[in-house]
């Protein structure tokens, strides 16, 4: 024992600074010196008992199991390497490891195998940086800033019966303030948590968001706004104030237009019907939005409400060739078709000649009886142009076809009749005016027609002609 202890002295001097490793080594070369002094024998190394389960257990290792030297070790020396074989083994194993039967009988095994030559490496070994990093404490860090940050503006409303209800007018912009803000801000972990404010100071004072917010229900069923254009939807008295007893001011026709100009409550509002102003009942007015047809209604009674026997016929009627096929179409006394059949001639030369068109047919109607007398029948004449009352038939005109007379009244009618002295007409033409009084009926009347009731009707088919639009 005593040359043993001698030998591990012997090999490392520094017993006190050695570790495990080194102390493993010693021991094998101390075994494999003993191995070649000594014939070796074959000993057995007892397996470990089972235990029961959550039954603790010791290990004692068989002395006379392990070959011996020739001479014995030393008290002390036996005493340190023990202290370093029970170090080793709970190095190797885990503290629980003890507890469990089917974990023993592998550690055992592998304690004892640690006297062998080769060494087994421990795969249970601890992550000390998992264990230091899942342990290891969270970092706060607090720090103290002054921030400018922005200060929200007021929105203020306030009600307004001139506009549709739900809908809004910015009367002025919102501008957010600033202001400096003393503060502490708590990070952990390199994250914002929280922060306390210190102090605060205005820089710039914000100005609130003013918003008219409407309320009315009748612009919003009619989705319109306050100088937009209305309809009536029946005839109406256009009165000097919202008072059904007040003073009557003009009778509107149903589909005309009128321009809104206020709306003092939900019962009455101010319009403008042309150049006159006045109330209207609101229950009487509609929209395109509301009544998409009546914009064309509206055209046409525009249309009608200058239809008077006072008229100016040097002017175009206005109408589209639709207006005179829908004029023309089914007349009951036209039963030979003939002013059906000539729609787009006397469409065409309202355009051409700027004449009222609807005036020249209503001259023919009167002239010819609807296209029945014999001047019209024979000769295609629907005017009797150029009869004298002595012999009306032999001294009319003869044409080839109706499109040819008709386009002739029209250019003696602009030339002479409806347009001063010098104004220009068709073809680059001047009127000559030679029987000019007017482009009204009544004008033409005076040197045209020797009946003085000529022009009254005349008139009364325009009318007639006219109000089949509707």
């Amino acid at each position: 024992m005593i040359n043993d202890n001698n030998n591990i002295e012997q090999n490392n001097p520094n017993n006190k600074e050695r570790n495990l490793s080194d102390v493993f080594r010693e021991l094998q070369d101390i075994r494999y010196s003993q191995k070649v002094t000594q014939t070796p024998k074959k000993t057995k190394i007892p397996k470990p008992k089972k235990h029961k389960k959550n039954e603790n257990y010791s290990f004692e290792m068989d002395i006379n199991s392990v070959a011996k030297p020739k001479k014995a070790f030393k008290l002390p020396n036996i005493l340190v390497i023990s202290a370093i074989f029970v170090l080793a083994v709970i190095a190797l194993f885990p503290k629980n490891a003890f507890l469990k039967e089917s974990f023993a009988k592998e550690d055992i095994e592998e304690v004892t195998e640690l006297t062998s030559t080769n060494f087994e490496i421990n795969r249970r070994a601890l992550n000390m940086q998992k264990i230091i990093s899942e342990n290891s404490s969270f970092e706060k860090v607090k720090e103290q800033v002054t921030e400018e940050r922005e200060i929200e503006y007021e929105v203020n409303s306030q009600a307004n019966p001139s506009l549709p209800r739900g809908e809004q007018i910015v009367l002025q912009e919102g501008i957010a303030g600033k202001e400096n803000v003393s503060l502490v801000k708590t990070f952990e972990n390199g994250e914002f948590i929280e922060e306390l404010i210190l102090s605060k100071e205005v820089i710039q004072e914000p100005v609130p968001q003013i918003l008219d917010v409407g309320t009315s229900d009748f612009l919003a069923k009619l989705k319109v706004h306050i100088g937009d254009t209305v309809y009536l939807t029946s005839n109406t008295i256009l009165r000097t104030s919202p008072d059904a007893s007040s003073e009557e001011v003009a009778d509107i026709k149903q589909s005309l237009d009128v321009k809104l100009l206020e709306l003092p409550n939900e019962e009455w509002c101010k319009v403008s019907f042309d150049t006159i102003e006045g109330y209207l009942p609101t229950k009487n007015l509609t929209s395109a939005y509301v009544t998409p047809t009546i914009v064309e209604k509206n055209r046409v009674q525009r249309i009608l409400l200058k239809v008077n026997i006072d008229m100016e016929l040097n002017k175009s009627s206005g109408l589209s060739l639709k207006d005179y096929k829908k004029i023309f179409t089914g007349l009951s006394k036209d039963t030979n078709k003939i002013f059906e059949n000539n729609a787009e001639v006397f469409y065409n030369m309202d355009k051409k000649y700027n004449i009222n068109g609807i005036f020249l047919a209503s001259m023919a109607i009167h002239e010819s009886a609807w296209g029945t007398s014999e001047i019209a029948k024979d000769k295609k004449n629907l005017f009797g142009y150029g009869a004298y009352d002595a012999t009306p038939y032999e001294s009319s005109y003869e044409f080839e076809d109706y499109k040819d007379g008709i386009e002739l009244v029209a250019k003696v009618l602009v030339k002479y009749y409806l347009n001063p002295s010098g104004t220009k007409i068709y073809d680059g033409e001047t009127a000559s005016a030679w029987y000019y009084n007017g482009p009204t009926l009544s004008g033409v009347n005076v040197r045209y027609a020797s009946d003085e009731d000529w022009h009254t009707k005349v008139y009364s088919y325009m009318e007639m002609l006219y109000n089949r639009l509707k």
